[in-house]
C-alpha cells in the first residue's frame, strides 16, 4: 500500500508569526492518522517557526520549496540541500510549475536538483504538468513523460523508488479549474507506466499526487480515483480549517 500524502505548498505566504500560529491551530485539531502523511512546504524564512510546534509529531513532515543544485558556493539568495537538511527538512519541491514557467527552471536543472536532494538525504517531490496550449494540442502525455524521465534521470533506481511525483496541470494552478478525477487518473496512469519503464515493478511503490485547485469539496472524488495517492495543495492549504478538512478526507 502506498501512503496517502497531503502536501501543503504555502508558496510566498505566511511569515514566521503566521506560520507558527497556523501550525498550533491545525495541530490542536488534527489527530494523528497512521494511514496518511501530511507535509508542509513553508517559505524558507518561516520554516523553523512552522516546524517547531510539530517536532513531536512524526506523522507531520516538512520540506523546502526550492534548492540550488550545488551543495555550496557563491550563489547569493539560494538554498543548498545540505542546509535544508540541517534545518530539519526531509523533503523538497522540484520543478513546480511556477519555478518552470516564471523562473525558467529547465528539465536539466530539475534533474540536478533531484540529484542534490538525494545527496543530502532529502526526498524530492518532482512536479510535472502541461500548459493549456500543450493540452489543447494533445501533448499532455508526451510533456509529462518527458518531464518525469528528465527530472529523475540522475537518480539511481533505488532513489527513484523513494521519490514522490506530483501531476499539476499548469492550467489548473490557482485558476479554480481542476482536472476531473477521470482526467487526472488517466495522466497518473501514464506517469505510473513511465516509472515502470525506469524501475520496473517498483513503480508501484511510488506515490503520485494530484495538484491543481484542490479544495475540501473535490478532494474526496480525486482521492477515490485510481493511481491518485494524495494531493499537492496551494491556496486551500493556507487556511487551517480548509486544510484540516482536506487532510481528514
Amino acid at each position: 500500500m502506498r501512503p496517502v500524502v497531503f502536501a501543503a505548498n504555502w508558496k510566498m505566504n505566511h511569515g514566521p508569526t503566521a506560520a507558527h500560529g497556523f501550525m498550533r491551530t491545525f495541530l490542536e485539531q488534527y489527530d494523528r492518522h497512521m494511514d496518511r502523511t501530511v507535509l508542509f512546504f513553508p517559505p524558507a524564512l518561516a520554516f523553523a517557526a512552522a516546524r517547531e510546534p510539530a517536532v513531536e509529531r512524526p506523522d507531520i513532515g516538512f520540506g523546502v520549496q526550492n534548492i540550488h543544485w550545488a551543495d555550496h558556493g557563491a550563489f547569493t539568495g539560494e538554498l543548498a540541500a545540505p542546509m535544508a537538511r540541517d534545518a530539519g527538512a526531509d523533503y523538497v519541491l522540484v520543478g513546480h510549475s511556477e519555478r518552470r514557467h516564471i523562473f525558467g527552471e529547465t528539465d536539466q536543472q530539475c534533474a540536478d536538483k533531484c540529484a542534490a536532494a538525494e545527496r543530502a538525504g532529502l526526498t524530492p517531490l518532482l512536479c510535472v504538468g502541461e500548459t493549456l496550449d500543450q493540452r489543447e494540442r494533445g501533448e499532455t502525455e508526451s510533456v509529462v513523460t518527458r518531464q518525469l524521465k528528465a527530472g529523475l534521470s540522475a537518480l539511481t533506481q533505488c532513489d527513484i523508488t523513494t521519490s514522490i511525483i506530483a501531476y499539476e496541470p499548469v492550467w489548473a494552478i490557482g485558476t479554480g479549474r481542476n482536472a476531473t478525477p477521470d482526467d487526472a487518473a488517466q495522466i497518473h496512469a501514464v506517469l505510473r507506466n513511465a516509472l515502470a519503464d525506469l524501475i520496473s515493478d517498483r513503480a508501484a511503490n511510488v506515490s503520485i499526487l494530484y495538484g491543481g485547485s484542490v479544495t475540501p469539496t473535490n478532494v474526496r472524488d480525486l482521492l477515490a480515483a485510481p493511481n491518485i495517492d494524495g494531493v499537492l495543495v496551494g491556496g486551500a492549504s493556507l487556511d487551517p480549517t480548509k486544510w484540516l478538512s482536506i487532510c481528514t478526507a
